[in-house]
């Protein structure tokens, strides 16, 4: 077959995003929840509940429907849930937002990061500066912007980076320093100094810091800081959450990006030529749950708290050697322990041995550092209790 021409497309083939025709590289996570599917494994791969969240939520968006709120949205937004994002943002932060300039909803958080790279990056002698592990689908778009990635590792077992090799990574070339905190796939949250030293190059670089803060809600005995919140951040750093996480609707895919008016302008100039609007009488309904009171917001912490430690146990006594996560759905472990020299063939082994399925945390790497997490396996702890007590019991089969 012909090579199909596109400078973004010879990108992503050499970022292993595209196999040698020119087709979509199937991921690990079709993979994996295919061979659940196929064997009745339980799927602790893929990161989604298995609960709907609150019925209020859940009640507003039928309600949404049943009144006709089916057509086209605002581009920016209905104003409610744009102000319901202001509201959230002073509630829990401190942060005072203009909801009718500093504020766009996306679709979904990985709408507004595509948005935000394809808005700020000016081309290939760009570079994004990312933490490795980082999810699939900021390589994807960093390929698409025609940028160049550059990683910061973060090393097994607390996934906190050396600030050495950070400031190393951030050069005059740097456009945009991309931060996922609470983390995907680790489960770290980054401490306050990785923070300021975020800030601080990015100040010396004249970079923006866009952050992907979508489990923002979802940590463990910390709290979580955004950037923007820090001296001397507000003003150059894009700030993007979602629903999806925090109310357990990962499928209604209504994000948003916040930040200073400019920067938010030229993100709203590229999003409005992708999905131009979307879910329309969604967006009430996540606009009724950024105001539930905060015993929901602390309940939904603690809940996810109790799932992480039963998972955490299960793993530990399967003879797993076990990072515990600080916040997110995910924990990782080392599987080296049960004799596994490759994580991707031992998870797609596993399924067969325990019954369970699992992602190798090689999927959220580049090839040239794969061999760096060789053996290290991401677990997801979003499930209903029955079903991770299930999965526990299942992974004792390992430690026989």
């Amino acid at each position: 077959m012909q090579d199909i021409p596109g400078a973004w497309l010879r990108t992503a083939r050499g970022a292993g995003l595209l196999g040698p025709n020119g087709s979509p590289a199937p991921t690990i996570f079709a993979e994996m929840s295919a061979l659940a599917a196929r064997t009745g494994a339980i799927n602790l791969g893929q990161g989604f509940p298995d609960e709907d969240g609150p019925a209020a939520v859940l009640e507003a968006a039928r309600e949404a429907i049943a009144q006709g709120v089916n057509q086209y949205p605002p581009g920016r937004g209905f104003p409610d849930l744009l102000a319901a994002v202001a509201e959230h943002q002073a509630r829990f932060y401190g942060l005072r937002l203009d909801p009718e300039r500093d504020i766009l909803i996306t679709a979904g958080a990985t709408e507004a990061l595509a948005s935000a790279l394809l808005a700020l990056i000016d081309g290939t002698d760009d570079e994004v500066v990312v933490f490795e592990p980082y999810y699939d689908s900021y390589a994807a778009c960093v390929a698409l912007a025609g940028a160049r990635l550059v990683t910061v590792p973060l090393r097994w077992p607390d996934f906190q980076p050396d600030l050495d090799e950070l400031r190393r990574a951030v050069t005059d070339r740097t456009r945009i320093i991309l931060v996922n905190d609470p983390h995907n796939p680790t489960g770290a949250v980054f401490g306050r100094d990785v923070l300021e030293e975020i800030v601080r190059l990015a100040e010396r670089h004249d970079a923006v810091i866009v952050t992907d803060e979508v489990y923002e809600h979802l940590t463990f005995g910390t709290t979580h800081t955004p950037i923007a919140t820090l001296p001397g951040a507000w003003e150059r750093t894009l700030t993007i959450s979602s629903g999806g996480k925090t109310f357990s609707t990962t499928g209604w895919k209504i994000g948003w990006i916040s930040g200073p008016a400019p920067l938010v302008d030229a993100v709203l100039a590229v999003k409005q030529f992708l999905t131009y609007v979307n879910g329309a009488p969604f967006q009430p309904a996540i606009a009724t749950g950024l105001r539930l009171p905060d015993a929901f917001f602390d309940g939904i912490a603690a809940t996810l708290q109790h799932k992480r430690d039963l998972l955490g146990a299960g793993l530990c006594a399967a003879g797993f050697d076990v990072s515990e996560p600080q916040g997110s759905y995910f924990t990782v472990v080392d599987a080296a322990t049960l004799g596994a020299t490759d994580a991707g063939d031992f998870c797609r082994a596993l399924p067969s041995r325990a019954g369970v399925v699992a992602i190798p945390l090689t999927a959220f790497v580049g090839p040239e550092h794969r061999q760096d997490y060789a053996t290290l396996v991401r677990f997801a702890a979003c499930k209903r209790v029955k079903v991770l007590e299930d999965a526990a019991s299942r992974l004792l089969a390992l430690a026989d």
